[in-house]
């Protein structure tokens, strides 16, 4: 479980969990966008709310 710095701004969690699922988007393709989703969600400890705006952002109404 990560901890909350005082230098940490808010939505840093969700820029950094973006930028981690790209990187594995680009370089891991066997997994599907949902796994990564779970994935950086759990990395970045992110709310339920904010793994869901990932999930609405990043994945196409077909994969929902």
């Amino acid at each position: 479980m990560s901890t909350r710095l005082p230098t940490d701004l808010p939505g840093d969690k969700i820029r950094k969990a973006i930028d981690e699922f790209c990187d594995i988007l680009k370089s891991n393709t066997e997994l599907s966008k949902a796994e990564i989703i779970n994935s950086v969600s759990k990395k970045f400890d992110l709310s339920p709310l904010e793994s869901d705006f990932l999930r609405r952002q990043l994945m196409t109404p077909e994969n929902l």
